[in-house]
């Protein structure tokens, strides 16, 4: 039985610190200290924890923010210790996380994530039911961690518009966490009539990029990545670097002519997965209704 309730003490405050340290690997100077988190959930900052029993096994952490000129709330941090992840816990603190901003009168909240972690696109866009239209070229430069450490940190913010019809429906719809869709990679799928942006290979037992295209002008384009990222980031490092380069090209274009990133969806495909974004060409405003 998992319960999610807002962090208070002192106490809980400091474990949220060791959490840090624990997920993320984190030195002690990138951890948000205990003193920090107390002022922002006293001024409108919602921190809630996970707990099992007794034990603290994740947290959300967010805070307002100020958006051309409207309120919104800014997601810092999601996280679930290793042992319980894909096991519904991070859904359930970012639905209690929508519930208490809603209750502030706000409807959009905003973070950002590794455009090349699958299981953090598929979490976000198609569970939660989110919409990206920007991409950022190394955001927060070197991070003093183990997950980012050689890479550059591009990532995209996310928009989760929480009181839309969009995700609404998304959230009556959505499996437990760690679902995936497993349905043959076929013509049609999702409204796609062709070839995804970019024609892979497997080689070597990684998934390589051997072209792309930035000249597309279909309304709805599938964006291949690897589905095994974190064995790629253990023993293949100038390929993830490759991949960082394509996938930026592609996105950087694609979300200058007016797509976004609207979901992601994992196929099984004759003995492997393989992962797909899909970007529409749309207002946000067509997004949201559907």
């Amino acid at each position: 039985m998992i319960t999610i309730r807002p962090l208070q003490t002192l106490e809980e405050l400091h474990v949220c610190e060791q959490l840090q340290k624990e997920i993320w690997g984190f030195e002690d100077i990138s951890v948000v200290p205990h003193h920090l988190l107390l002022t922002t959930i006293k001024n409108g900052g919602v921190l809630l924890g996970a707990f099992e029993r007794e034990e603290m096994i994740g947290f959300v952490y967010g805070f307002p923010g100020i958006e051309h000129n409207r309120l919104k709330h800014c997601s810092l941090m999601c996280a679930v210790v290793s042992e319980r992840r894909f096991q519904g816990v991070g859904y359930q603190l970012k639905l209690k996380q929508r519930e208490a901003v809603l209750a502030q009168g706000i409807e959009l909240i905003t973070w950002t994530f590794d455009p090349l972690v699958s299981s953090n696109a598929h979490f976000n866009l198609h569970k939660l039911g989110v919409i990206s239209n920007r991409y950022e070229r190394n955001l927060y430069g070197d991070m003093r961690d183990r997950l980012n450490a050689g890479l550059e940190t591009d990532r995209l913010t996310v928009e989760w518009w929480i009181a839309s019809p969009r995700v609404q429906r998304r959230l009556d719809l959505s499996p437990e966490e760690g679902g995936e869709l497993s349905l043959p990679l076929r013509e049609g799928g999702w409204g796609v009539r062709s070839e995804p942006i970019n024609q892979t290979e497997e080689r070597d037992g990684f998934l390589i990029n051997r072209d792309y295209s930035l000249a597309r002008t279909e309304p709805k384009l599938l964006l291949e990545i690897p589905y095994h990222w974190q064995r790629m980031r253990e023993q293949n490092m100038p390929l993830v670097r490759e991949w960082r380069q394509v996938t930026r090209a592609i996105f950087e274009h694609y979300f200058a002519q007016g797509y976004y990133a609207t979901d992601f969806l994992v196929f099984e495909h004759p003995g492997q997965k393989r992962a797909f974004y899909l970007l529409e060409q749309a207002t946000r405003e067509e997004l949201l209704k559907r």
